[in-house]
């Protein structure tokens, strides 16, 4: 049997404490009618608080402002009634030993103009462009989509950046006071702020756009507002990826010497944990060495890194909504970089929906059920 008890010691991030390295990674669920998550909402999350794990990572949470979303399904952090059921959400989690952090969410050009909550709002892109288009079908969008997405629109202005960074810091206070124990930022995937990081959709010419570091100003001073509001002991979580949507071959760095350019200056803005988001966690970055993304992450930056990509199953997200499964997978290729050191936690998505008790499974060596298609649909 393989040995994961070096998954559940403690992890002390700031003022939070994680009773083991398993995460349950954010999914996008829509299910909160008008952006409020309802008490299915907080059963779904409690329920894999008493399964185990560590630290629950939560969907992706429309901040406060008018383009961030393109779904009235998907929650959001701002308004009385949504803090409290938030509240309620975080109470439950608590209540089962857990800690929570709210994925902070603007979907930038990923957003499908004139739906949501405000579709009358204009989207925000750095450039006014979506990006360049890969070999890739973009999953949930149909070709016409596409055709129509990829018109530019006006680029965001200073003030269009300013009013931004504000949403999310008005967001981040609003979670501290639904309780939440840290704040999450999705900056990956093509979304806001992955696209002020990447040369795709970030071509300004002003101190937001250039070379590879400068183009983390946007982060910077993102990461910098949150924390004004959030305080000194609260952690900081940052999804970021090379692949988008757009173009799953998409690279923001094509060297570790590139990364480390990213990396850092955001790092020393606040960081506390970097989320390295990959489609498959057992492929290396670069040529020459087998770390994946999340290796040279925290190898660069020192801070705790989480691994995640397919985590205990066979297949990735695409194709696992393609063939309407996966199957379950030995953890031994996991367990041997986490061993090694190359990352301090392992963040697990499907797998966490087909297994609310994935972290106990796994702990007591039981076998990981398969995912199907179906957990898409429910919140079980």
């Amino acid at each position: 049997m393989i040995d994961t008890a070096p998954l559940f010691q403690p992890l002390v991030v700031k003022s939070t404490t994680l009773r083991n390295r398993i995460v349950m990674s954010p999914m996008t669920r829509r299910f909160s009618p008008n952006g409020i998550p309802t008490n299915e909402v907080a059963n779904y999350y409690r329920r894999r608080a008493e399964g185990g794990a560590g630290l629950i990572v939560t969907e992706g949470v429309g901040i406060d402002h008018p383009a961030a979303i393109d779904d009235t399904n998907i929650p959001v952090m701002y308004g009385d009634d949504c803090i409290a059921g938030w509240k309620k959400t975080v109470d439950a989690v608590h209540a089962a030993g857990g800690v929570i952090f709210p994925q902070l969410w603007h979907m930038g050009p990923m957003r499908k103009s004139g739906q949501g909550p405000r579709p009358e709002s204009r989207s925000m892109r750095p450039s006014g462009i979506w990006g360049p288009l890969g070999d890739n079908v973009v999953w949930g969008l149909d070709r016409e989509q596409v055709r129509r997405e990829r018109a530019p629109i006006e680029p965001m202005s200073h003030q269009d950046i300013d009013d931004m960074i504000k949403a999310y810091a008005r967001s981040a206070a609003w979670a501290k006071q639904a309780g939440f124990d840290g704040i999450a930022i999705h900056g990956a995937h093509g979304y806001m702020p992955d696209a002020f990081l990447w040369s795709g959709t970030n071509q300004r010419t002003d101190n937001y756009g250039g070379d590879v570091e400068r183009r983390t100003t946007f982060v910077r001073e993102l990461i910098r507002a949150i924390r004004s509001v959030v305080g000194a002991d609260m952690p900081i979580m940052l999804r970021f990826s090379q692949w988008k949507q757009q173009d799953y071959q998409a690279k923001l760095a094509h060297t570790p010497q590139e990364l480390e350019k990213i990396l850092l200056p955001i790092s020393e803005a606040g960081v506390d944990i970097f989320d390295a988001s990959t489609r498959r966690f057992w492929l290396p970055e670069f040529s020459g060495s087998d770390l994946n993304l999340a290796g040279w992450a925290q190898k660069i930056t020192g801070k705790p890194t989480m691994t995640v990509g397919s985590v205990g199953l066979n297949n990735d997200l695409y194709e696992a909504l393609e063939k309407g499964s996966a199957e379950a997978t030995d953890l031994s290729p996991l367990m041997e970089r986490f061993n090694r050191g190359d990352f301090a936690l392992v963040g697990v998505g499907r797998a966490m929906l087909s297994n609310p008790d994935f972290a106990r499974k796994v702990r007591g060596g039981i076998k990981i059920a398969a995912f199907d298609r179906q957990y898409i649909h429910s919140l079980e």
